[in-house]
């Protein structure tokens, strides 16, 4: 009886696998969108550990922003020159990934296996969907509450004023008043990606107290060279860091990831990642 019904069973089991095979290939599953953005972004939208930095950041910002009030010879900028002590106080923050939170607008590029590209980077700065980064609308109320004027020197463009202006507002940003605090890339012909000379701008009527941002470049021009360039810059300001330089993790975009492949943008998605990966130093487990 045994053999008899195993038989019928495997009797069966051909006839479907013969009415598969005439039937053709089973359809895959759509692919999972492979990008290299998906840890960074999974982190920034959905972990505690980003929002509990971003918090620790800011909350820094007070303590070192009432010490700097309280020091007259306390600048942040050094751009700034001549006799500026009894200049009125300002904070310099970044807005992208500093201020803004636009993890929607990366983490769409992971779920379409996109990249970034200016058209639909337009289109989300005027969609006004940014939020805040955990601490920063309170911490720009707090100094705005201490007599602090609030200047946001953002990369994004001039034509891009009046949609981040109201995306901020919304959030509940300090807005300046009668004073322009949203200096943009491009407002004026001297304004490029580099801020030096927005910097530079706000220290001839205040004393910058404190910078925020998340890339080097929201602190220091050198931001732009090599890995090593890079690096010098760094050793030579790291005293600045924790003091009146505040720096936010952003893992998802910035000068340090193109600086492996020299910010060649022209580049090849593989092309930039095989740099990438050769700039790691990593250990590899022995063979077994």
């Amino acid at each position: 009886m045994r053999n008899s019904a195993c038989s019928g069973r495997w009797s069966l089991l051909s006839g479907a696998v013969a009415l598969s095979l005439l039937a053709g290939p089973a359809l895959a599953a759509d692919p999972v969108p492979q990008s290299d953005l998906l840890n960074a972004e999974l982190w920034m939208q959905r972990s505690v550990e980003y929002k509990a930095n971003a918090l620790a950041v800011y909350a820094l910002g007070r303590i070192q922003l009432d010490k700097a009030l309280a020091d007259r010879n306390w600048t942040a900028a050094t751009e700034q020159t001549g006799n500026y002590q009894d200049l009125p106080p300002a904070v310099v923050l970044d807005l992208d990934e500093t201020a803004m939170d636009n993890s929607a607008y990366q983490a769409g590029l992971v779920t379409t296996n996109g990249e970034f590209s200016p058209k639909t980077w337009d289109a989300w700065v005027k969609a006004e969907k940014a939020t805040a980064v955990p601490g920063a609308v309170e911490f720009t109320q707090y100094a705005e509450s201490k007599g602090v004027k609030v200047f946001y020197v953002t990369n994004r463009n001039a034509d891009q004023e009046e949609p981040t202006r109201r995306n901020a507002q919304a959030l509940g940003f300090p807005m300046g008043g009668n004073v322009d605090t949203f200096l943009m890339s491009k407002e004026k012909p001297d304004w490029g990606s580099a801020k030096g000379t927005r910097r530079a701008y706000i220290a001839k009527d205040y004393r910058i107290v404190l910078l925020f941002g998340d890339n080097f470049g929201d602190f220091s021009d050198a931001y732009n060279g090599s890995e090593a360039d890079r690096l010098k810059a760094f050793e030579a300001a790291k005293e600045h860091f924790g003091r009146d330089w505040l720096m936010l993790a952003n893992p998802g975009y910035g000068s340090f990831e193109s600086a492996p492949y020299g910010h060649n943008f022209k580049l090849s998605a593989d092309e930039k990642r095989a740099k990438k990966i050769g700039a790691l130093e990593p250990w590899v487990a022995p063979a077994q």
